[in-house]
């Protein structure tokens, strides 16, 4: 079980946690940029990488029996700042497929390049799956 940490006195956090508390397994995902399996890009919109990346998140939590509403952190790397805030609404509509209504703690910083020439966004992840009960 996670607990969303937010001072009382604080604006409330739309989209993101200020902070998580957590126990159990811990998982560390390598940033993930929007690409196939194959290690193409899906396309040049920063809509569809981003969804891209986020479903690359959660195929390799799957490997670990993690699930999206185990993430607690996610760190996001952007080469425009400025399309991420013009695009926010999509951006949000695709996290919410993807991700669906969990929102850990989450930084994102615009960076001048990515090393994946054709990427806009890079996406690493932490999740912390819980002690099973009994066990």
């Amino acid at each position: 079980m996670h607990q969303l940490l937010h001072p009382r006195h604080w604006a409330a956090a739309k989209g993101y946690a200020n902070g998580v508390a957590a126990e159990g397994r811990q998982i560390f995902v390598a940033g993930q940029v929007g690409w196939t399996p194959r290690q193409e890009i899906v396309s040049d919109d920063f809509v569809a990488q981003t969804e891209q990346a986020l479903r690359n998140i959660v195929e390799v939590l799957a490997e670990a029996d993690a699930k999206p509403e185990h993430l607690v952190r996610l760190t996001w790397y952007v080469t425009s700042g400025q399309e991420y805030l013009a695009r926010l609404k999509e951006v949000g509509e695709a996290y919410r497929r993807v991700i669906g209504r969990h929102f850990p703690a989450m930084t994102l910083v615009q960076v001048a390049a990515l090393i994946e020439h054709r990427a806009k966004v890079e996406i690493e992840a932490t999740a912390v799956v819980p002690a099973q009960s009994g066990t």
